[in-house]
């Protein structure tokens, strides 16, 4: 088939507690005549593949696919590199800034609330997210889609779902997620979707638990590896000419375990919110008056971070004042410089996050 693989780096999707299990599926939707005509496109996300995984840990189905086809030697992640909002770029071309998914978690303060990865009711609520992605524009031109998960499917954003599409479960094993894509595909060519996407949490959780430099996330490579290999074998089985688009969201890192940077006494959190840390401390003032005084102080005993009014960060993250289009982004934000991370107790073995033009 013809094959596009690009090798990039991206955080995982925890909620592996979710068990719902079954297929959702909008039955009176078909592809129209001229779309059934139109090429088919498997997106597969594995998250947290390093760009330089393939070729350090030889993920021999990987690197035939994409000697097959085209490869980019690696692509550059959204700042914060994590996992919701680049997964979320990826299916909509706007920066974090732009479509609201600022990070992991963060904070509305019109809505008085916090959207968090781990929070079903926001992940499945559509008003959180910005843009179009690309499920929603296939469907909208009357174009089959699927989702054996990604980041924003399980909500109805601008009113629309995938046809087909599954609340994100580690309880449907690889091979059960493969016979879905399998089965989707032999469907008659009016309810056969045409744009499937196809989500890893691998080798993400391993490189957090172990680093990428260790056997377990070699380990955890392999499986991706063979995953996708087992993926290509089905999908051939139906005689159908499909692309596959292989990437990741980011990448990852080791850290300075013994030197955490604790969060800072300054910020009272009697007057301060701290949406989030690790690789960025995101914090949110409850009366902006005390923004400038705090900031002051950080900046004074400013050490292994950088901190920035959000109106001053700098261009290139594409994270300011003017890019905030949805006012996610905190008063003052805190970047700590590699290897450092924010963390009131030992950090884990691997990170990302940090600024994807530096730390890959």
């Amino acid at each position: 088939y013809p094959v596009i693989a690009i090798l990039i780096a991206a955080p995982g999707i925890s909620l592996a507690q979710q068990t719902d299990t079954t297929q959702h599926i909008i039955a009176e939707r078909r592809n129209s005549a001229e779309q059934q005509t139109k090429p088919y496109v498997i997106l597969i996300s594995a998250d947290g593949f390093r760009y330089d995984y393939a070729k350090k840990y030889q993920a021999e189905h990987l690197l035939a696919l994409s000697s097959a086809g085209v490869q980019a030697e690696s692509m550059i992640p959204s700042f914060p590199s994590v996992t919701f909002p680049n997964h979320y770029t990826i299916v909509t071309g706007l920066y974090p800034s732009h479509h609201g998914l600022v990070n992991n978690s963060f904070l509305d303060e019109k809505r008085n609330d916090k959207y968090s990865m781990s929070a079903k009711d926001k992940v499945r609520d559509g008003s959180w997210y910005g843009g179009t992605p690309l499920w929603v524009l296939a469907e909208k031109q009357e174009m089959i889609a699927a989702s054996m998960f990604w980041v924003g499917s399980e909500a109805a954003i601008q009113g629309v779902r995938p046809t087909y599409y599954y609340d994100y479960t580690e309880q449907i094993k690889p091979g059960a997620r493969i016979q879905a894509v399998k089965d989707w595909l032999s469907l008659p060519a009016d309810k056969r979707p045409h744009l499937i996407t196809f989500y890893l949490s691998e080798p993400d959780h391993a490189g957090h638990s172990f680093g990428p430099e260790a056997p377990e996330t070699a380990k955890a490579v392999k499986e991706v590896d063979s995953i996708v290999f087992e993926l290509t074998k089905a999908v051939k089985s139906t005689g159908l000419n499909v692309n596959f688009i292989f990437l990741a969201d980011h990448g990852m890192t080791s850290v300075d375990l013994e030197h955490p940077i604790t969060t800072p006494a300054a910020i009272d959190p009697a007057k301060f919110t701290i949406a989030s840390s690790g690789t960025m401390m995101d914090v949110h003032a409850k009366d902006k008056a005390d923004v400038q005084p705090l900031y002051e102080v950080l900046k004074k005993n400013e050490q292994d971070y950088k901190v920035y009014l959000k109106k001053d960060m700098p261009a290139k993250y594409h994270y300011n004042a003017e890019d905030d289009r949805m006012n996610h982004v905190g008063d003052i934000l805190l970047i700590p410089t590699w290897p450092k991370v924010f963390s009131n107790r030992k950090p884990g073995n691997g990170y990302h996050g940090f600024d994807p033009t530096v730390v890959k």
